[in-house]
């Protein structure tokens, strides 16, 4: 869709970057770390201030401890570490729970690794959990659930009870969690991210991932993280260094630095909030419904009442006709289901955000 936008000038609400400028101090902090020397190969499990600071993190917001010497590693990026995690857990045979709307990395990390996914519709709209179909699909071979929370599509946060009915299947079976946390900072109206971070139990047998690059708008440095226990992390750190060995050493001396302020990463939901609604008061009289926008920087909506084209069709016609590019929500199924939803990413100035809905007032 990016490459469709281009091709037709279209505002680019599709992929999921910020259209923002980072923080010039990041700019600086980099400047700097590389004209200090820091410019070869990082330690394999990350530079050790880096590691430090997200424990310190983790500690402010979570209110644990994880060891930054053995079990926290800096990646290159958030789906290396997806990839290494699974890599870890997955043997040939193994089947991997995975919940529809998904993200596109999963499935083939899964299947490279001779795993077998199994596929779990959320319930549409809300996007929940739907217990009964987890209890019916966890099975002898079942030995992993990759858990996204919040949800890129959807914008929900996973609830308590879904949280616990989780963790309840995972230490009843013995499987592990791989809980992709990428937009952790980013939730909004009051609502709590649970983190497998956050309980002790549950985090023996579980990956946390997360990345910077939702947090600072820095998607193109490719710096993300995982934490586990350490007898996972030590198998983690097995595949990760035959994989990345290491990752950029300036970004991660400037991110250590930029971290000891915790307030900024606290102000973040405030930030995106603000962007969210706003968005969504531009939208009130053009005939898009929006659905319930509690987390990430996407916003759904729903087209039904504009036309029944299936949603791929509908979003290329967007692209081309109106030049606003999104996502059809069919392509994170298996199954390529069609609930005539479109994702939105509103990371983006405000004035792009106005040209995009000014161009999408024209199709009613």
């Amino acid at each position: 869709m990016s490459a469709l936008a281009s091709e037709h000038n279209a505002v680019n609400l599709s992929q999921g970057f910020p259209g923002f400028p980072v923080d010039p101090l990041l700019y600086e902090l980099v400047y700097k770390a590389s004209k200090d020397g820091f410019n070869q190969y990082a330690p394999m499990p990350g530079v050790k201030s880096l590691r430090e600071g997200i424990s310190n993190v983790i500690s402010e917001i979570y209110g644990v401890y994880r060891d930054p010497e053995t079990e926290i590693t800096i990646t290159s990026g958030a789906t290396e570490a997806l990839f290494a995690a699974v890599s870890v857990t997955v043997n040939r045979g193994d089947e991997v729970i995975i919940f529809d709307p998904a993200y596109d990395s999963y499935e083939p990390a899964v299947i490279l690794n001779g795993g077998v996914p199994v596929r779990i519709p959320l319930t549409f709209p809300d996007f929940k959990i739907d217990r009964v179909e987890v209890l019916s699909a966890v099975n002898k071979k079942t030995k992993l659930i990759i858990l996204n929370s919040p949800n890129n599509p959807a914008g929900t946060v996973i609830s308590q009870s879904d949280f616990l009915f989780i963790k309840e299947i995972v230490l009843k079976n013995n499987l592990y969690i791989l809980s992709d946390e990428v937009y952790e900072h980013i939730v909004f109206d009051g609502l709590k991210h649970h983190s497998v971070l956050e309980d002790d139990e549950l985090f023996k047998r579980s990956f946390a991932v997360s990345s910077f690059g939702k947090t600072f708008h820095t998607t193109g440095w490719k710096v993300g993280y995982c934490a586990a226990p350490e007898e996972l992390t030590s198998e983690f750190r097995k595949i990760h260094q035959y994989l990345t060995f290491s990752t950029s050493t300036p970004f991660q001396i400037a991110l250590s630095q930029y971290i000891t302020d915790i307030a900024r990463i606290r102000n973040l939901k405030n930030f995106y909030s603000e962007k969210r609604d706003y968005f969504r008061s531009l939208l009130m009289k053009n005939g898009l419904k929006p659905f319930s926008a509690s987390a990430t920087y996407f916003q759904l909506l729903d087209y039904s009442g504009i036309s029944d084209e299936y949603d791929l069709d509908f979003a290329v016609r967007l692209t081309k006709d109106f030049g606003v590019a999104s996502i059809p929500l069919s392509v994170f199924y298996k199954n390529k289901t069609d609930n005539k939803v479109l994702r939105f990413c509103f990371a983006k100035e405000n004035e792009t955000l106005e040209k995009a809905v000014a161009a999408l007032a024209k199709i009613i």
